[in-house]
């Protein structure tokens, strides 16, 4: 029987959670410290490494400390311990992932946008970084990069910025490389029109069907695409539909996607943290921050929205799935001032906890407050132990 851990990113500290699934709970087992603020991280196929960006730059801070760090999983317990040395890069990371073959780390730069390769050693460790001959076309504001199912393509998802006072909008877009031995090559601008509302965040991949979900952040939306053998994905999108079950009373994004194990389900978050003026005083006032539940038609790939789970707290940025598919944990980044009634409460950062139901919806278990101080919880993810 395979078991699942649960880790959750504060600042530097990558915690360790033990899961009970019947249960629906976590327990608190161990943590490890990185060289910075854990940006993102992810597993080597083979579920024995964890691959950890760090750095102490920031949204709108940029930092000069960045690194990767290999972190070997203890198979019985999840345990981590360092592997070998971290590697330097040269900026901010925001996003990590191995390709499908456990031999390249990928990672995502948002500022300037970027992409590098590192091979990884057979013994899981990081090795040099790949000598990219062609210029890379990163887009505006990369979030993302990810291998195809079949490892020949490597998707950037560039989500751009909204126009601000005095600057224009940045498009965004979804761009493809081809992938041979570590070395990226331009291939497709997958975006409609000039990129213009456009936001794209994160997108994951069907289990079995040539199927591509996008979570839209600046629009709210998520997009289908289909896989092309050509582009990486196909140009126009099957589907687009809207992650929010109400008009938006203030600024709102979407942000983490993945699908459900059996492929029948995907989910997003939806976020609203924007700070108003309540009797004098800052507070989040209205909005949604909840878990969008859509169910998959497995003939066309269209889904439709069955539910909108509220998370209980505010700002889910990232969630993660067991792999029985019957819990699922969020974690929002911070404690926030929110308006309740007619008084103002702080709510603490969380891990929320739901159960899956067989028809895909959640029902709310409990939360777990996190005390983050002046640090956030930047990331959390479920990993399977091997």
């Amino acid at each position: 029987m395979t078991k699942p851990v649960y880790y959750a990113a504060v600042g530097p500290v990558l915690n360790v959670f033990d899961i009970d699934v019947d249960s629906a709970a976590l327990a608190h087992r161990s943590v490890v410290t990185l060289p910075a603020n854990v940006q993102y991280a992810w597993p080597h196929p083979s579920q024995r490494y964890l691959y950890v960006a760090s750095s102490n730059g920031g949204p709108r801070v940029t930092g000069d400390r960045h690194f990767a760090t290999a972190l070997a999983i203890d198979p019985a317990t999840g345990d981590l311990r360092p592997h070998g040395e971290p590697a330097a890069l040269p900026s901010r990371p925001i996003h990590i992932s191995v390709d499908r073959r456990g031999e390249y780390l990928l990672t995502a730069y948002n500022n300037p946008s970027h992409i590098t390769v590192h091979r990884l050693s057979a013994d899981g460790s990081i090795g040099a970084p790949v000598t990219q001959p062609e210029t890379i076309d990163a887009g505006i504001y990369a979030h993302q990069v990810l291998a195809t199912p079949s490892n020949r393509v490597v998707t950037l998802v560039a989500r751009g910025n909204d126009a601000a006072t005095g600057k224009a909008e940045d498009p965004g877009a979804i761009k493809t490389f081809a992938f041979d031995n570590g070395v990226l090559r331009n291939l497709a601008t997958v975006a409609p029109g000039t990129g213009l509302g456009f936001g794209p965040r994160h997108l994951d991949f069907h289990p079995v069907k040539p199927w591509v979900f996008v979570s839209i952040e600046r629009q709210n939306k998520l997009y289908v695409y289909e896989l092309d053998s050509v582009t990486g994905l196909k140009r126009e999108p099957l589907f687009i539909k809207d992650t929010l079950s109400r008009a938006p009373e203030m600024r709102q994004a979407a942000a983490t996607i993945h699908i459900h194990p059996s492929g029948e389900f995907v989910y997003v978050t939806n976020r609203a943290s924007d700070l108003s003026r309540f009797n004098g005083q800052p507070a989040v006032v209205g909005g949604q921050n909840d878990v969008a539940v859509f169910s998959i038609d497995q003939n066309t790939g269209e889904p439709t929205l069955i539910q909108n789970a509220d998370g209980h707290a505010i700002e889910l940025r990232t969630f993660g799935i067991d792999p029985s598919g019957r819990m699922l944990v969020a974690a929002s980044i911070a404690a926030a001032p929110v308006r309740e009634a007619n008084r103002i409460v702080q709510i603490p950062a969380a891990l929320s906890v739901f159960r899956i139901g067989d028809d895909g919806k959640l029902t709310f278990v409990r939360k777990y407050g996190i005390d983050t101080g002046a640090e956030r919880q930047f990331w959390t993810g479920m990993v399977t132990l091997p």
